[in-house]
């Protein structure tokens, strides 16, 4: 079992493991607790009320983030012809055909998203099991497997994010960056938290919203109520 360091240790001892803040003194307190030298990812870490063995309660989507996440982002296109013009015209970063498959082939997997039009998906193929662990295989239920490249490019290049819970039932998400302070991560959340009631699955019953966290990259998790964030 690995062991945390002393800072990480000194910050856990500030943290009371039963006490839920609220999200504004969470958000303030991870700010306060930093101890390294780099801008941190702040996530949240929600605890579903579903059954994650049944496949109609899984549990996916998609969200534009106001704010974005704090970083640039690499998108990849599989297209060919006007599809392919189109693409590269909203800013794509990488876009090709037979030649991406190759270099993923090889090892190379410098981007964020990927995006295929649906007569590409054969050739995409021979790359899915690379792509599918990483969460990075174009698909249609995400939408980006679509005619309309340049629409789907346009927002992943806006801050769109996607979110699927785990095996255990849990939603890991990244919100942005301690840097952009308490109100834009606050905004970033509630855009978040919409997106992920929309996407409860008519089957699963009780509370859907059970345990919720937020932590920076390298601190410690702090738990908060998730019934400040529904408003039924």
């Amino acid at each position: 079992m690995s062991k945390h360091g002393k800072k990480y240790s000194k910050a856990a001892e500030q943290v009371a493991p039963e006490q839920k803040l609220s999200v504004a003194d969470a958000l303030e307190k991870i700010k306060e607790l930093s101890f390294v030298k780099f801008d941190e990812s702040v996530d949240v870490d929600i605890n579903l009320g579903i059954d994650p063995s049944k496949g109609e309660q899984v549990v996916r989507g998609s969200v534009v983030l106001p704010h974005g996440r704090g970083k640039k982002v690499r998108v990849l296109v599989f297209a060919k012809g006007d599809a392919a013009d189109q693409a590269k015209q909203a800013g794509a970063d990488f876009v090709g055909a037979e030649d991406l498959v190759e270099k993923i082939t090889g090892g190379w997997m410098d981007f964020d998203h990927s995006v295929a039009t649906p007569d590409m998906m054969a050739i995409v193929g021979k790359v899915a099991k690379i792509l599918g662990p990483r969460g990075l295989l174009p698909n249609k239920k995400l939408g980006t497997v679509s005619d309309d490249v340049a629409g789907v490019v346009a927002q992943l290049k806006k801050g769109q994010a996607f979110f699927r819970n785990d095996k255990a039932g849990i939603v890991h998400f990244s919100l942005g960056k301690v840097s952009f302070g308490a109100e834009k991560l606050q905004e970033n959340l509630a855009a978040f938290i919409k997106a992920l009631q929309a996407a409860k699955p008519a089957t699963a019953k009780g509370k859907y919203l059970k345990k919720m966290s937020l932590s920076s990259s390298m601190g410690v998790g702090i738990s908060i109520n998730p019934d400040e964030l529904v408003r039924s």
